[in-house]
């Protein structure tokens, strides 16, 4: 969508493709029970200054800066993120918090052997005690596959430089001077939901005269001669275009490809995502729990996170007296879970939010389950040796862009997704050059860091 906004307004015409009813994609605003939910929580930060340039170019004085409140829940106790000295012995007590130091000093002396592996790497930052406490759990959930076998670069993406010196430090400074992206203790949010930013953009595509297809799935781009013609629909309509810019699962646009070679497509299916549902709880109670979102560490509930939309805007519920949480779940195709009924799902989220003893018997009304395939791509130990080759194939065919989440197969988010949207539209209407497939990775912007504040871009 950024990418299409983008283009329209250098005066390149531009059709979109989306095979559901709606626009956003997993950044889409749902409304239930005559409230506004995300998929999800969307925490919007960057520290680029053509991402938020443009965000609030589309949303204008439409947010409001939100307080972060996220903590981790770990054998029937809450702990504070990012780090509280206090909260940690509070809970863990002296001699688990004796063992947990011990556990990281040893790793200064004898560091643990660096194998590629998200395991390796963060026992190396924080000690094996800490990962086994506040990492193993909840990544083996998320990604269904154990550490040793999940790749460090989701660590590198997404802790980056943190460490437990980092985290001690933001936690007696109380995040003063912290810009560390996991560690922000505030972030913009527009009143009515993350999707609006995508709604806007979308509007404005359609009064420059642009079009957009809603449940118009495309089954493959179509090329001729190492270069993109157009694309085919799953219903079998054939449209020509100049360039395609795709956002569709990355193994499904390679496997279906016409012109790529047979061990190219071979790669493209040992790559893995991982589903999401969402179990949407309305409860007859607001003031339930002060958290934007909650982590669920703990090892005998399947759940892994819990998100309280009461405490992101006042707009996104406004006079109702209710709230509604959102449980996450997360399956393989193949898992005895994925092919649960919405009724059992309900069943099993309303159980466990009760074994958390956040809310008690009698407050739970309705429930809605939200699928979603495909979600995350799996960062499998080894994956960059598989992506590599698709990659190098993918840039030798002309006119053709692979962007997003899906597209990409990249674990981006929305800042990702936008500075990949904007650089793709640089590309085709100014032949930029941008390498799209480094975003998210080791990729510099060079530039003066800005953040979003209620003002308005502020220079870091």
């Amino acid at each position: 969508m950024t990418a299409a906004y983008s283009l329209v307004k250098k005066n390149v015409s531009v059709d979109i493709y989306e095979a559901s009813s709606d626009i956003g994609g997993l950044a889409r605003t749902l409304s239930l029970w005559n409230q506004k939910v995300d998929i999800g929580p969307h925490r919007f930060f960057s520290n680029d200054k053509r991402v938020n340039a443009l965000w609030l170019e589309v949303i204008g004085s439409d947010y409001e800066m939100v307080n972060r409140l996220t903590r981790i829940h770990y054998k029937n106790d809450f702990y504070s993120y990012p780090l509280s000295i206090f909260n940690v012995l509070r809970n863990l007590g002296i001699g688990e918090t004796t063992r947990c130091l011990l556990s990281y000093l040893a790793e200064q002396f004898r560091p643990t052997k660096q194998d590629g592996s998200f395991e390796a790497w963060v026992q190396r930052r924080f000690g094996k005690r800490l990962f086994e406490i506040f990492f193993k759990t909840y990544t083996e959930k998320l990604w269904g596959i154990k550490c040793t076998e999940l790749d460090a670069d989701f660590a590198a993406q997404r802790i980056k430089k943190l460490s437990l010196y980092e985290a001690i430090k933001n936690a007696a400074l109380q995040g003063k001077g912290n810009k560390h992206k996991t560690l922000v203790d505030q972030f913009a949010y527009p009143l009515d939901g993350t999707g609006v930013v995508y709604e806007r953009m979308a509007r404005f595509i359609k009064e420059s005269g642009n079009n957009i297809y809603l449940n118009t799935p495309v089954y493959r781009v179509t090329t001729s001669n190492g270069a993109v013609n157009g694309i085919e629909l799953k219903d079998g309509t054939g449209r020509q275009y100049d360039h395609v810019i795709s956002s569709m699962p990355y193994t499904l646009m390679v496997g279906r490809l016409p012109e790529a070679p047979v061990e190219i497509k071979s790669l493209a299916q040992k790559l893995k995502y991982r589903n999401t549902v969402i179990v949407y709880l309305l409860v007859n109670a607001v003031d339930i729990f002060p958290d934007n979102w909650i982590y669920i560490h703990s090892s005998d509930l399947k759940m892994g996170r819990i998100t309280n939309f009461r405490n992101w805007v006042p707009d996104l519920y406004g006079d109702k007296k209710k709230t509604i949480l959102a449980i996450e779940y997360w399956c393989n195709d193949d898992d005895e879970i994925w092919k649960s009924t919405d009724s059992s799902f309900i069943q099993l989220a309303s159980t466990e939010i009760l074994k958390t003893q956040l809310l008690k018997q009698g407050m739970l009304e309705s429930g809605y389950v939200h699928r979603i395939p495909r979600s995350y791509p799996v960062y499998s130990k080894g994956y960059k040796e598989i992506l590599k080759p698709i990659e190098e194939y993918l840039s030798s065919i002309q006119n053709l862009s692979a962007i997003g989440r899906y597209g990409a197969f990249k674990y981006n988010n929305q800042d990702h997704s936008i500075l990949m949207g904007l650089l793709a539209a640089e590309n085709i209407a100014d032949g930029a050059g941008h390498k799209l497939s480094e975003i998210n990775t080791d990729y510099e912007t060079y530039q003066e860091s800005y953040i979003i504040t209620k003002s308005g871009l502020l220079k870091q």
